[in-house]
C-alpha cells in the first residue's frame, strides 16, 4: 500500500483528517478576535474622544496600525523558532492562545496605556499561535497526499468564518455600543478558542506534538534563550507602559519596514550559503523566495482594507440600507463571505486540474492572486471619483473591489501557506512558516506606510497611490510567471 493510500484512510472531515477539526474551530475562534478588534483600530483611534476615541491624526493612526500589522506576523519568526526547539507546535498554539485571550480582555479596559498594552499581547500570542497552527495543519498529511492543498483551503475558510463572526459582532458592539465592548467580545471569542483546543487536542495525534530537534541537540539551552529574552521583553514593555520613553509611531513604523526586510534577507542567504542544504533544497527555497517577494505586494495592498478603504467606508461611503446607518466595519465583512462562498470551488478546482494533470505551479497561481488584486484597486479609482464628485460613493465600489481582492486572495494565501508546508526543509519548517508570515509582516508595515500617503491631502491622494500600487502587481505577477520557468521545487527530499 503507497503513502497516498495510506493516507487517504483518514477521511473524518470533509474527506479530510479528524485533527483539521481542531485546528479549524480554534482557528476560527482565533480569526474571530483577532480581525474583529483589527476592524475597528483605526476608527478608534481616528474617532474624536466624545466618541469614545483617541483622537488621532490619520498618518499616526495608519502608522500604529502598520506597527501592529507588522509586529504580529514579524513575532511569528520567533514563534516558529519555539515550537521548533523547545515547546512543540501543539503546546506553543495552547500559550498563544492564551496570551491572545488576556490581550483582548486587556484591551476591553477603556484606558489608553491598556489599549496599547493589549496590542502588545495580542501580538505575541499570534506570533507563538499563527505560524504553528498552519504548520500542524501539513503535518496531518503523509508526503504525497494529493489532500494537502484542499485541506490549507478548508483551513482557510475557517480564518474567514471567524473573521466574518468579528467583524459582525465586534464590529456592530464597537461602533454602536462602545469601542471596548468590541475589544472585550473578541477577548469572549477567543476564550471559546482556548477551551476547544483543550478538549480536542488528543485529535491531532503526533502532529506538532515534539520539538524538531536534530540529533544530540539540547532543548535547555534553547530554553535559556528564550528565557532571557521574555526577561528583556518584558522590561522593554513595563517601561515603555510607566512612560520612561515614546517613539513616534510613523518613525517606527519605517524602522520596522526595514528591520524585517533585512531579517528577511539574512535568513534567505542564511539557507542559501550556511544551512547545510542540498541542491534540491535551496530550489526550494528559491521558490519560497519568489512567493515570499510575490506576498510581500499582494497583502500590502490587501491591508488596506482594514485602513484606507475601511476609513473611505466611514467617512465617504453612503451606508444607509432602508435608512438604517450600518457599521463601516460591516463592509469588511464581504472579504470573509465571499472566500467562504468560494473556497470550496476553489478546493475542487485545484482537485480536479490535479487529477487531470492541469494543475497550475504555485507561481502562476500567485500571478494570477497579484492580476486580480490590481483589477480591484482598478476599480476602486473609479469609487474615489465618484466620491470626489459627490461626497459619498455607493458601496458597490467597495464591495467589487472586495470581489477581485477575495478571489486573488484564494489564488495565493491558501497555496502560499501549502507551499511553506510542502517545500521547506523538514529541520526548518516551523522556522519557514514564520517566514511565509514575515511576509505578512513586511506586508503589513509597507500597508500602514502606504495607507499614510492616502490621505495626505483627503481622498484625492488614493488615485495615484493606487496607481502605483496596480503597476507593483503587475510587474510582479509578470516576473512570477517568467520565474516559474526556471525555478522548481520538489517534496521528493521530505524525508531525506
Amino acid at each position: 500500500m503507497n503513502e497516498l493510500t495510506k493516507a487517504s484512510n483518514d477521511t473524518y472531515f470533509l474527506g479530510h483528517p479528524k485533527g483539521l477539526v481542531t485546528l479549524f474551530l480554534t482557528e476560527m475562534w482565533e480569526r474571530m478576535s483577532y480581525y474583529g478588534m483589527r476592524g475597528l483600530l483605526v476608527l478608534f483611534m481616528t474617532r474624536e474622544v466624545i466618541e469614545g476615541g483617541l483622537n488621532l491624526d490619520t498618518g499616526t493612526a495608519m502608522a500604529i496600525y502598520g506597527v501592529y500589522g507588522a509586529s504580529v506576523y514579524f513575532l511569528c519568526v520567533p514563534g516558529g523558532w519555539v515550537a521548533d526547539k523547545i515547546f512543540g507546535a501543539q503546546r506553543t498554539v495552547l500559550i498563544g492562545a492564551i496570551i491572545i485571550t488576556l490581550g483582548h480582555y486587556i484591551l476591553a479596559l477603556p484606558f489608553e496605556k491598556t489599549f496599547f498594552l493589549g496590542l502588545v499581547f495580542v501580538s505575541i500570542g499570534t506570533g507563538l499561535l499563527k505560524p504553528n497552527i498552519s504548520t500542524i495543519v501539513g503535518q496531518l498529511y503523509k508526503p504525497g497526499d494529493i489532500r494537502v492543498d484542499a485541506g490549507y483551503t478548508i483551513f482557510y475558510m475557517s480564518i474567514n468564518i471567524g473573521s466574518m463572526l468579528g467583524f459582525l459582532v465586534c464590529g456592530y458592539l464597537g461602533e454602536k455600543v462602545g469601542w471596548h465592548w468590541g475589544f472585550g467580545a473578541a477577548g469572549v471569542g477567543m476564550t471559546f478558542g482556548v477551551i476547544q483546543y483543550i478538549f480536542s487536542k488528543a485529535s491531532l495525534g503526533e502532529a506538532g506534538l515534539n520539538p524538531t530537534l536534530e540529533e544530540g541537540e539540547d532543548s535547555s539551552r534553547y530554553f535559556s534563550i528564550f528565557s532571557i529574552g521574555s526577561v528583556i521583553l518584558s522590561l522593554v514593555i513595563i517601561s515603555a507602559f510607566v512612560g520612561l520613553w515614546t517613539i513616534d509611531p510613523e518613525l517606527l513604523n519605517q524602522i520596522i519596514v526595514y528591520l524585517i526586510l533585512l531579517v528577511a534577507i539574512f535568513y534567505f542567504v542564511y539557507l542559501y550559503l550556511f544551512a547545510g542544504l542540498n541542491k534540491a533544497e535551496k530550489g526550494n527555497i528559491s521558490m519560497l523566495l519568489l512567493l515570499f517577494i510575490g506576498s510581500v505586494l499582494f497583502w500590502a495592498g490587501f491591508d488596506q482594507g482594514g485602513s484606507s478603504l475601511n476609513l473611505f467606508a466611514k467617512d465617504y461611503t453612503d451606508l444607509f440600507i432602508f435608512g438604517w446607518e450600518m457599521p463601516a466595519t460591516f463592509l469588511q465583512v464581504a472579504n470573509p463571505l465571499m472566500v467562504v462562498i468560494f473556497a470550496p470551488f476553489f478546493a475542487a478546482f485545484w482537485i480536479n486540474l490535479g487529477k487531470r494533470n492541469l494543475d497550475l505551479d504555485t507561481p502562476q497561481k500567485f500571478a494570477v492572486g497579484c492580476f486580480l488584486m490590481a483589477i480591484g484597486f482598478f476599480v476602486m479609482i473609479f469609487g474615489v471619483e465618484v466620491a470626489l464628485e459627490n461626497e459619498k460613493a455607493g458601496v458597490k465600489w467597495l464591495l467589487l473591489t472586495y470581489l477581485f481582492h477575495t478571489l486573488g486572495e484564494l489564488c495565493l494565501s491558501p497555496v502560499g501557506l501549502s507551499a511553506t508546508a510542502k517545500y521547506a526543509p523538514k529541520r526548518y519548517k516551523g522556522q519557514m512558516m514564520g517566514i511565509w508570515f514575515l511576509s505578512s509582516s513586511l506586508a503589513a508595515g509597507l500597508a500602514g506606510l502606504l495607507a499614510s500617503k492616502s490621505f495626505e491631502s483627503g481622498i484625492s491622494s488614493m488615485p495615484s497611490l493606487f496607481n502605483q500600487i496596480i503597476l507593483a502587481l503587475v510587474v510582479v505577477g509578470i516576473v512570477l510567471l517568467i520565474s516559474n520557468k526556471f525555478v522548481k521545487a520538489t517534496t521528493e527530499i521530505e524525508d531525506s
